[in-house]
């Protein structure tokens, strides 16, 4: 399957896979990734034509400043779209970008021909007593990390609890590319100050809670069992249920077997998102 790395002049730097001419998927990743999260993805999707930004802030498109937050990622992905002459296209967001796919549909909903959310995109709960940036964890404080060589930031994320027995061609080319700068003082592409503001976001927001409350029928929730560090979900079973009851438009089902990580950048996990957006696709040309 070709794969193409490109960029919107003065704006995102995006990857692409499959023919232009095919029906369109916008793949959106997650707060510190970058395009390369959605290469198992697209190589299951090769009827597709898979698009995919290094969002603000991470990437190719580091050197992108704010603002940052879901609004601001919307108005950059329908510039993507303009740009690549795409006038609909199927959305699917993970994790943060399960956020950015709501609000890009509740902008642009005639630009929307399906929204798929992938272990996201239902507001976090901020815990008692703790601000955002209480919350930002283990993922914030590698943004601060300087490493000597490449085989070094390689063998940090081999160690990752959610990617320690999942290491694969994939995840090493995603790592490879999140690295830069030069020797002995690489770091992580994506900027600590992105990922702080759009922590933010991820609590909810008027267009988030709108966009939730305007799903079509059957809009699909692929979620992991297990979570960021191959632990507990990132959504519990009783918050789950809660939103299923509030949001009778959202159909959740669970990927088995996979975390946070894995669900898009492992084969059973590409393979159950690469389904979901075929489906999607498919109810949308039918209108059911």
């Amino acid at each position: 399957m070709t794969y193409r790395l490109s960029s919107v002049p003065g704006s995102l730097a995006f990857g692409e896979w499959g023919d232009p001419g095919a029906p369109a998927v916008l793949a959106v990743h997650g707060i510190t990734a970058n395009h390369l999260a959605w290469a198992a993805v697209a190589r299951a999707l090769p009827e597709f034509h898979v698009i995919a930004p290094d969002l603000r802030g991470r990437g190719g498109s580091r050197g992108l400043g704010g603002p940052y937050g879901m609004e601001a990622h919307a108005a950059d992905l329908a510039a993507l779209l303009d740009h690549v002459g795409v006038a609909t296209a199927a959305v699917v967001g993970h994790s943060m970008g399960a956020f950015a796919a709501l609000v890009f549909g509740l902008r642009h909903p005639g630009r929307t021909a399906a929204t798929v959310l992938v272990d996201g995109g239902l507001p976090l709960v901020l815990p008692p007593g703790l601000t955002v940036n209480d919350t930002l964890g283990p993922a914030a404080q590698r943004l601060t990390m300087e490493f000597a060589d490449r085989a070094a930031y390689r063998q940090l994320w081999k160690g990752h609890p959610a990617l320690a027995g999942a290491w694969n061609g994939d995840i090493e080319a995603y790592v490879d590319y999140d690295l830069v700068g030069e020797p002995p003082r690489l770091h992580s592409s994506a900027s600590y100050e992105s990922m702080a503001l759009d922590s933010a976001d991820l609590f909810g927001t008027d267009a988030i809670e709108a966009a939730l409350s305007a799903l079509p029928a059957g809009t699909p929730l692929l979620t992991a069992p297990r979570g960021l560090l191959d632990a507990d979900p990132l959504y519990s079973a009783e918050a789950l249920a809660a939103w299923r009851a509030r949001l009778p438009g959202l159909a959740v089902s669970e990927v088995p077997d996979v975390n946070h990580y894995t669900i898009v950048m492992g084969g059973r996990g590409a393979a159950a998102v690469a389904a979901a957006v075929k489906t999607a696709v498919t109810a949308g040309r039918t209108g059911s």
